[in-house]
């Protein structure tokens, strides 16, 4: 049988219980709203963030792909250089 963390249905009912003894029965659905209106808000700025990255992840992809270019460029001048270098050397 699946136990979710380790609470059987008798403790579950028994700590239920004494949540109704401690804040009556008014007072769960308040907190059970104010739950429910964090959670809406967290997923919300989780959603945000997200966002925030897929619109971002284009500007830094072109990024990247301009500094390969320089980084190609670079190797083929210093690639030549060498070369030159070696050609004075012989010659």
């Amino acid at each position: 049988m699946y136990h979710m963390l380790f609470i059987s249905g008798q403790e579950i009912i028994i700590i239920a219980l004494v949540i109704l003894l401690l804040f009556g029965s008014k007072k769960i659905p308040e907190m059970a709203r104010g739950l429910g209106k964090g959670l809406r808000e967290f997923k919300k700025a989780a959603d945000d963030i997200k966002r925030e990255i897929n619109e971002s992840a284009p500007e830094v992809k072109k990024e990247i792909n301009e500094l390969g270019k320089d980084i190609k460029k670079s190797t083929e001048d210093l690639m030549d250089d060498i070369k030159g270098f070696k050609d004075d050397v012989q010659g």
